[in-house]
């Protein structure tokens, strides 16, 4: 089967944006048709000034989020990258393949970096590495896919130019992965910034639906959001981005078209109060869900656990293997010549 590997980071609670982006295809497709894993990405949470014991809190919400959107621990693999130490192990070795010029063009540490600047400070190392260690979580497994949002293609490129770089400099140890995208919904957008990403690390309340917002907060939210100084109901991005962004949010609730649903409506207030419900209806299961699972954590727990036993088991062959290729020597007796064409 198809490998799959996809992971949400605990740096603020999970959002409509990722639901409706990734975590819902997850459940649907994902799971079902490939040999798939989901992480909790909490090492990636260590890359800004964070607040422990937030991390810790929302690692386990996100897993249980993860749960709730039903994933079934019978179909695929869930766990926390922290509890699995062939992502710390991989990522020094990637980062021993990598360049600094490459990390530097990346384009989110591009920004931070700049944004920090202009505030007279700095960040983190980490942070200009953190997409060696994405690349690490992938290559791991020997993943096929990445279920990823526009805004992470970047990485998902610099891990295959990782793995090419790698397999043809040491020999063959990695699967070449390659991202893939949903057709709708792939990034939703802040109801009040609609030309910026709904991000779970904001936490700028009114643009952003939570997965855990009470339906009348959803609802004022979306009644508020921004749409456009014109009246026309239409689907365009550029010249309407907040009634586009309204449309997708729909079209991805009811399973409709962006630009069918746009000849339906006449009023931004039947669109805003139809596309409030129809999120309403989309949270109401995981939201339930949730709450049973928040009643019983030692199931969680359990999940996690086993998740993280099972993830284990398939990463540490090829990481194994990318350690002696790379040079390093076996621990024990062996000493022999590396092991290669572990991923799978």
């Amino acid at each position: 089967m198809t490998r799959v590997f996809s992971g949400v980071k605990p740096t603020g609670h999970l959002t409509l944006g990722n639901y409706l982006g990734a975590m819902r295809q997850w459940a649907a497709v994902d799971q079902h048709q490939s040999d798939a894993l989901f992480c909790v990405v909490d090492l990636h949470a260590l890359t800004v000034d964070h607040d422990p014991a937030r991390v810790r809190r929302l690692s386990r919400q996100a897993a249980t989020l993860l749960l709730a959107s039903g994933l079934d621990a019978e179909l695929c693999t869930v766990f926390v990258q922290s509890h699995v130490d062939e992502h710390a192990r991989l990522s020094y070795v990637l980062e021993c393949v990598a360049t600094d010029g490459e990390m530097r063009r990346m384009i989110q540490y591009k920004e931070k970096a700049a944004r920090e600047q202009r505030r007279g400070g700095s960040v983190r190392l980490s942070l200009l590495t953190y997409p060696v260690l994405m690349a690490a979580d992938i290559l791991a497994y020997g993943a096929d896919e990445v279920p990823v949002g526009d805004d992470q293609a970047q990485h998902v490129e610099l891990t295959r130019d990782l793995a090419e770089r790698f397999n043809q400099r040491y020999g063959h140890a990695f699967v070449v992965p390659r991202a893939t995208h949903p057709k709708v919904a792939a990034r939703v957008m802040n109801l009040q910034e609609p030309t910026s990403k709904m991000g779970k690390s904001d936490d700028t309340g009114p643009g952003i639906v939570y997965l855990l917002d009470e339906p009348d907060v959803v609802r004022k939210k979306l009644m508020r959001a921004v749409t456009d100084s014109g009246r026309e109901v239409v689907y365009d991005r550029e010249v309407s981005p907040g009634v586009a962004n309204l449309l997708e949010i729909l079209a991805a609730c009811s399973g409709g078209n962006p630009e069918a649903l746009a000849g339906v409506y006449e009023s931004y207030g039947t669109l805003k109060r139809d596309t409030a419900e129809a999120v309403v209806e989309v949270l109401r299961p995981v939201q339930e869900r949730h709450k049973e699972l928040c009643a019983d954590p030692g199931h969680v727990e359990e999940v996690l656990r086993n998740g993280a036993e099972r993830a284990r088991a398939m990463a540490r062959p090829t990481v194994d293997a990318a350690y002696r290729a790379i040079g390093l020597l076996p621990a024990g007796s062996d000493t022999g010549a590396p092991v290669l064409n572990a991923a799978r």
